[in-house]
């Protein structure tokens, strides 16, 4: 391989590197603008990638006006001005746009355009540079497909490294900001690889930039480099369709494919990042692969089609077989074991080897190694059907990123915002199958009926009609499989699973999990209803409540408990939770949470908590969150000093502030936003407030064994509460040494920093 190739493909694997980076770190923070939910989190990925394919466009059309020389120094341009703006990402998106003009997102449509704006210049800048390197490096139709499919392969390798160690090292230990900034400075060591290569050519007396003795590529020709004689070449209109095609089943896919391993894996902190680097990992080794073999390849049209046909059926096989292999099946019996579990493996705490093997290697492995293979094998195909001149060579490849991304925006809003509310996730892979049966029919028309697509359009056909329906396939994932595993209510929606489970283990207790992790139980957990009555008892009259997080109810069912309470607002970004509450209180099992659900005070709002307390005007007695483990994916946004701040600005005077307090780090960060601080010397329950807080054990005492309160409790929890506020007590920062604190863009807690 030239060595001219060799090096930009270095500086290119770097750029991938940082863009994934910033993507993440970039997700992070503009979530906080407009919430954690699937809807602002499917906008936030569909401005970043709308970008992308505008820049590919617009790379591509300038890219045809320049010569070779002047589109590597363009790249170079482009890798200087993604590291400039890199470098001021944090300062422009959480200083300035968050804690500055945050009012702007209060309306999510507000927020979708503003997100795009934002987003523009970064990702139209990395959207071109792909167009200019192609320009630049390829100068030759029939090596085409050979150097396209290589340079896009080594920029998706970089993109998986940096998926994997944005979480495991760069944020963990440097921070958001520090994440940012490593990523600029790898922009910026790529744009000054690629000025050097243009000054060694400039400095051998302008010759031309594929000159053999400079290690280039071969100069620019028709002829070509050898491989078989392409077929005619197909109409680019066709190309252009079949891509954004392509693009819509890879991102439908990849949603269906994160929801599996969420619920599959019960997730943590670390597991985004994880499973998405293994996912591009395939694609990249497909794209590779595919710029070492392309130069075979006779038909492309043919090629391309059997590609999508095989990944969309290769992916339904897969779905179908989780749903019917029997829960007995050799290896398939462990995760069967570990779906009906109410907390999942510690990622990133345990050194379980066959646990990190089985659910973050092989599962994504079985799930999605084939089909994203040959996602990426698809690119280096279509660049062989396509490419009939150098000197259009970046133009084409512009326009059809552009139309793949455009496919990939309608795929991640269609299916991310209305087909899984509407049909749910099987519901979706079927849609996806009889796309795949479109491709088929395509090549059908093409090679014949009897050719190998007629085949698989039969193939797609029957498993669109085996793909099992939502029941099954998510009772299977929870470890569920008919009356044995006793009985369990399912619901789903697009901001995720939920499930009430039957506890194998504890008679009578019905589990709740969210994307496979648990979140509380019914009858209500101890701790839930402690946390929510102590700091309702504490306060004189707590008329109006904010409870972030339902959970099973537990928290704010408790937090209810005194008769001078008005209101209690519950706020819960997982849409299922409270229509199985509903469907649980149908069957009149426990009576605390029929009478929670009917009671007039209570009013339960689906949203991200942190972003609804911050865009309303209402200021409360009380605020408190549902307790979350600190690992758990973003609950570092419900651990922070900044959280804890705003909530403090949204308490009435004479307010308290009520969390749970598991680590050091948390109580430290609660202690910074709150001058006057009480609670239990564990930690359990931690309370503050921005004026003083008389401590009065006695007429607390009084209050949690009123009629009122032992009535609505009971008796047994009334008296729980008396002992915990008998032990309450004003609380100090202690320590010898300096706590790192938890913020917004270092969240050390749920990364576990060490």
């Amino acid at each position: 391989m030239p060595r001219a190739l060799l090096a930009v493909g270095a500086a290119f694997f770097v750029s991938g590197i940082s863009a994934l980076v910033y993507q993440i770190a970039w997700q992070r923070i503009l979530a906080l603008h407009s919430e954690v939910g699937i809807y602002s989190i499917a906008m936030i990925v569909a401005a970043f990638m709308a970008g992308l394919g505008a820049g590919s466009h617009l790379g591509g059309v300038l890219s045809a006006r320049v010569d070779r020389s002047t589109a590597l120094r363009v790249f170079a341009g482009l890798e200087l001005g993604i590291a400039v703006f890199g470098a001021a990402s944090s300062w422009i998106y959480y200083d300035w746009l968050y804690l500055r003009a945050g009012w702007l997102y209060a309306s999510p449509w507000r927020a979708g355009v503003l997100h795009l704006a934002s987003f523009l210049i970064p990702t139209a800048l990395m959207g071109m540079s792909l167009p200019f390197l192609v320009r630049a490096m390829v100068a030759d139709v029939q090596g085409a497909g050979r150097a396209i499919g290589f340079l896009y392969g080594i920029n998706m390798l970089g993109a998986a490294v940096g998926a994997f160690l944005t979480p495991w090292i760069l944020i963990r230990h440097f921070g958001i900001r520090g994440a940012v900034t490593i990523a600029a400075v790898g922009n910026l060591a790529a744009g000054l690889t690629a000025m050097a290569l243009y000054a060694a050519w400039r400095g051998r007396g302008k010759q031309s930039l594929a000159t053999s003795g400079a290690g280039f590529i071969p100069a620019e020709r028709v002829g070509g480099l050898g491989g078989a004689p392409l077929a005619p070449p197909s109409s680019i209109l066709l190309w252009i369709v079949l891509y954004a095609a392509s693009g819509f089943c890879a991102l439908a896919l990849e949603i269906v494919w994160f929801r599996l391993i969420d619920v599959a894996v019960k997730s943590r902190a670390y597991t985004f990042g994880t499973v998405l680097s293994i996912y591009l990992l395939g694609a990249s080794a497909g794209a590779l692969l595919g710029s070492a073999l392309v130069h075979r390849v006779r038909r492309p049209l043919r090629a391309f089609l059997a590609c999508q046909c095989a990944l969309l059926a290769c992916s339904g096989a897969v779905l179908a077989l989780l749903a019917y292999l029997p829960p007995s099946a050799w290896l398939y019996r462990w995760y069967f074991a570990y779906w009906r579990r109410y907390d999942g493996f510690n990622l990133g705490q345990s050194g379980d080897l066959v646990s990190i093997w089985r659910l973050y290697v092989l599962l994504p492995l079985v799930l999605y190694a084939i089909p994203t293979v040959l996602m990426g094998l698809s690119f280096p195909i279509l660049q062989r059907a396509v490419q009939d001149d150098p000197r259009t060579a970046g133009h084409k490849v512009g326009l059809l990123q552009a139309a793949n991304i455009a496919g990939c925006v309608a795929g991640s809003l269609l299916v991310g915002l209305v087909l899984l509310d509407w049909i749910g996730t099987m519901g979706a892979v079927r849609l996806l199958l009889a796309m795949g049966v479109g491709f088929a029919l395509i090549g059908a028309r093409d090679a014949g009926l009897r050719s190998r697509f007629g085949l698989a359009a039969i193939a797609l056909v029957l498993l669109v009609a085996v793909i099992p329906d939502q029941g099954r396939f998510w009772r299977r994932l929870h470890g569920h499989d008919g009356g044995e595993s006793g009985p369990i209510v399912i619901d789903e929606d697009a901001t995720g699973v939920g499930a009430l489970t039957m506890s194998p283990w504890n008679p009578g207790e019905w589990q709740l999990s969210c994307n496979g992790k648990g979140q509380g139980a019914l009858p209500f957990f101890e701790g839930h209803t402690l946390l929510g009555a102590v700091p309702a008892v504490l306060h004189r009259a707590p008329r109006d409540i904010a409870i972030i997080g339902l959970g099973t109810g537990g928290t704010a069912w408790a937090a209810a408990c005194r008769p001078e309470t008005a209101s209690v607002t519950v706020f819960e970004i997982f849409g299922p939770q409270p229509r199985l509450l509903a469907a649980f209180r149908r069957l009149e099992l426990y009576p605390p949470l029929e009478g929670f659900l009917r009671d007039p005070r209570v009013r339960i709002e689906v949203a991200d908590g942190r972003n609804a307390l911050d865009h309303s005007t209402r200021q409360f007695d009380l605020i408190e969150a549902d307790p979350i483990f600190p690992d758990r994916a973003y609950s570092g946004n419900l651990y922070s000093v900044e959280f804890f701040s705003r909530c403090a600005r949204k308490l009435k005077p004479g307010g308290f502030v009520c969390t749970w307090a598991p680590t050091a780090r948390i109580y430290a960060s609660f202690h910074k936003a709150f001058p006057y601080v009480i609670g239990l010397e564990n930690r359990a329950i931690v309370v503050g407030s921005n004026e003083p807080i008389p401590v009065e054990v006695e007429a607390w005492a009084a209050r949690a064994s009123s009629g009122d309160v032992a009535s609505y409790l009971g008796e047994y929890l009334s008296q729980e509460v008396v002992k915990r506020v008998l032990k309450i007590k004003p609380l100090v920062r202690t320590g010898r040494r300096a706590i790192e604190l938890n913020h917004d863009l270092f969240p050390r807690d749920e990364f576990l920093t060490p």
